[in-house]
């Protein structure tokens, strides 16, 4: 039972990401951490501050992480886009 119990919980997938987004005029830098015990912050690097940049990170993550729903949003756009 308790070996059964170990294997069905190593089977449940992690949707939620926490993403920070340091924000500037010209540039964003990106990070992110998977929510699991042990898990380690990923910095991804500066993206443009544009929606095209936003989008292309949105499909970046959306390729690794398919299950989750990612939703951006700052003072000049906001977009959301549920991965499936």
């Amino acid at each position: 039972m308790c070996q059964q119990y170990k294997t069905e919980a190593s089977m449940i997938k992690h949707n939620i990401l926490f993403i920070g987004l340091d924000t500037h005029k010209t540039f964003t830098e990106v990070a992110y951490i998977e929510d699991q015990r042990g898990a380690k912050p990923i910095h991804l690097g500066k993206i443009l501050s544009n929606k095209a940049a936003f989008k292309k990170l949105a499909r970046q993550l959306q390729s690794k992480y398919p299950d989750a729903t990612l939703h951006f949003e700052s003072s000049r756009f906001s977009m959301s886009t549920n991965v499936r």
